[in-house]
């Protein structure tokens, strides 16, 4: 894919709609690169002009916050912001609720104030501006597809309706596990515990949360997250479903609707 960075636009004197911010697991984790690149594909074919920042990216430091260790998470931090500020960036896209959260919430006390929007918000805009033309009677149409609510994307931000109105747009039909919304059931990756063994319990947070989306009789586990893609794919793999059950990014139902 030809997709322009940052440094490439200015240095010929345009400037972006939107800088589409990757993330760490949109760039590194190879399950996730395929909804980066969905992603890519849709706002391609919707004729917006956006950019990366490519290797000028790094991490905007919220691991390193959740777990504690806030000196590096300001280090991180004024380091992204210094980059976005030298562009004089003013809007920003993620898949990642934990970016879209940190740059929208915790930026500004630093320095960094931008409009941020998270992937699905986006695609629901551009779906109801007419820029995503979902195809009538699409691939997913009529097919049970229960939605994970991430935390940092629902409780933390009252981000509730986008992801639902995206599918609604897909014909599918939502069933809804019993926690969901305000009352979501977290992964189990939250809070740095991606990057850790959980500690000992009865039974582990995907687990526990992988049964309850089970039980819908959803044949597809949307999810907008890349935490939860991983422990969502984890809980259906443990249960040994894969063959039947799948987990997929928003974004790449969308492109799979469109045939991008």
């Amino acid at each position: 894919m030809n997709i322009p960075t940052l440094a490439e636009m200015t240095a010929r004197g345009e400037a972006p709609e939107i800088l589409f911010w990757v993330g760490c697991a949109g760039s590194y984790d190879d399950r996730y690169k395929r909804v980066t690149r969905a992603f890519a594909r849709i706002l391609e074919s919707t004729g917006m002009k956006f950019a990366v920042l490519g290797t000028e990216e790094t991490c905007t430091g919220d691991p390193a916050r959740r777990a504690g260790n806030d000196f590096l998470f300001q280090m991180q931090a004024l380091n992204v912001i210094q980059t976005l500020n030298g562009y004089g960036v003013k809007k920003i896209v993620t898949a990642c609720p934990h970016c879209f959260n940190v740059l929208k919430n915790e930026y500004p006390e630093l320095g960094g104030t931008y409009e941020v929007m998270h992937h699905t918000q986006l695609l629901q805009q551009l779906i109801s501006e007419g820029r995503i033309k979902m195809k009538e009677g699409g691939s997913f149409k009529g097919q049970k597809i229960t939605y994970h609510d991430s935390c940092y994307l629902g409780r933390a931000n009252n981000v509730y309706e986008a992801p639902r109105s995206v599918l609604s747009a897909l014909d599918a039909d939502l069933v809804e596990m019993k926690r969901c919304r305000t009352t979501g059931l977290c992964c189990g990756a939250g809070g740095g515990q991606m990057f850790k063994e959980p500690e000992k319990g009865r039974k582990d947070i995907n687990i526990e949360r992988t049964e309850e989306a089970l039980s819908t009789g959803a044949k597809t586990i949307a999810v907008a997250c890349p935490f939860c893609m991983t422990m969502m794919s984890d809980g259906v793999k443990n249960k040994e479903k894969e063959g039947e059950v799948k987990v997929k990014d928003l974004a790449e139902l969308v492109a799979e609707s469109q045939g991008l």
